[in-house]
């Protein structure tokens, strides 16, 4: 655990504009106004739509302010825009606000080679979940009971989902009661067990500091620390240490968003863990024999990283013009990226068939963790299990070998 700070933009627009103090955007302000940055990769409502959030590119420090504040209904795949997009990802010197699936991919694609980590700023964000833009509309009009556009902030704290409007007044519900309704936060989000992202350089949130308005900030590597001292010194920032009781809230609410997140993870998986092998099997067959090989969920997903597609028509394992059957398609791909799988559910996101993608992964990843001590994202040295061996491995295999007989 590193310094942590309670932090506020000295600039009063960027603190008003910004949501808990305005200290990301601070922070983003100074990287580029330093040169320490040539671009910050983050996101912004299109148009003023909250529900229409855009990944952006930002190159001019007074643009910084067009993206303060939070964007609940945008999961907008960062690390996909940064490794697909951004041609001169390898040599540009890039900022990148996240949530922690967001950092924990980019830090997964590094590790292949597709981006220079340490060309990049990692600013993660705190978070339990965000809304599917596509029925946050409809949760407000129908359960909340107001005009959708008359919404102006949204918030996800202590299991409540909270709104407040144009005139002033505010609203909350039970977000465990939406949730049973088919509303609230995403599948995946619902089962992720990491909300505040220690993997980043800088893990930014509002827990422990709410009743100060200030922006809870941990530094988390030696980059962070540097960058924390320059936006310091160079007056973007004010700061106080953080008392040991805005500390033990901040640990709190992240330990009860980990335990409502791990019932989320028995509810879903228990039906699975109780069916034998070959019924499971079936199950899945039965599942992507559904699909109907749009590639989506790989045109989506964040960390998949080959240049040429084996499942790819006129590939390696498919002929020119034969389409693949649809179960092979998917056991193959999810068995691909197990290993490497950040729970964005960015795949079942984007199926056309709603199959349960991320749960099969998530099952997978989460055996591998407890198998192979390898949790993606989160450590930028350790590399994947399934790409990696350890001399001990080799040596017990010929040792193995040796005692076959002729």
């Amino acid at each position: 655990m590193g310094d942590m700070y309670l932090a506020w933009a000295k600039d009063k627009g960027l603190e008003q504009k910004g949501e808990s103090g305005g200290a990301v955007s601070a922070i983003l302000k100074s990287l580029l106004e330093s040169g320490r940055v040539d671009a910050v990769l983050t996101a912004k409502a299109r148009n003023g739509n909250r529900y229409d959030g855009i990944p952006v590119v930002i190159t001019k420090p007074e643009e910084v302010a067009e993206t303060a504040g939070a964007l609940h209904c945008f999961s907008g795949n960062l690390a996909r825009c940064l490794k697909e997009y951004l041609d001169g990802a390898l040599q540009m010197k890039l900022a990148v606000v996240g949530r922690p699936c967001d950092t924990r991919a980019i830090i997964e694609i590094g590790k292949r080679n597709k981006i220079k980590l340490d060309n990049l700023v990692l600013i993660g964000l705190n978070c339990t979940g965000t809304l599917p833009a596509s029925s946050a509309k409809k949760m407000f009009a129908e359960e909340f009971g107001v005009n959708p556009d008359d919404v102006v902030r949204d918030d996800i704290d202590d299991g409540k989902l909270k709104i407040w409007l144009k005139d002033g007044s505010e609203k909350e519900m039970e977000l465990a009661d939406l949730e049973k309704k088919g509303y609230g936060r995403r599948e995946n989000c619902q089962r992720c067990d990491v909300n505040i992202p220690t993997m980043a350089d800088l893990a930014c949130g509002k827990w422990g500091a709410e009743e100060k308005n200030a922006t809870f900030i941990e530094v988390c590597s030696s980059k962070g620390a540097e960058v924390m001292e320059a936006v310091i010194k160079g007056g973007f920032l004010r700061t106080e240490e953080p008392s040991k009781k805005a500390i033990d809230k901040r640990k709190q609410k992240d330990e009860q968003a980990i335990a409502d997140a791990q019932k989320t993870q028995e509810r879903d998986f228990s039906e699975y863990h109780n069916m034998a092998i070959d019924d499971r099997f079936a199950f899945w067959k039965e599942q992507f024999n559904q699909c109907i090989k749009c590639y989506g969920c790989r045109d989506a997903c964040p960390i998949c990283y080959c240049d040429e597609c084996v499942l790819q028509p006129n590939r390696e394992l498919i002929p020119a013009g034969v389409i693949p059957p649809g179960w092979m398609f998917s056991m193959i791909r999810v068995f691909h990226v197990a290993d490497s799988c950040i729970n964005c559910g960015q795949c079942q996101d984007t199926c056309p068939m709603s199959l349960p993608l991320s749960r099969l992964i998530f099952m997978l990843n989460r055996e591998i963790d407890e198998t192979l001590n390898y949790e993606p994202g989160v450590d930028t040295e350790q590399k994947p299990p399934l790409v990696t061996f350890d001399q001990e491995e080799v040596l017990l295999e010929e040792v193995k070998l040796s005692a076959q007989p002729d």
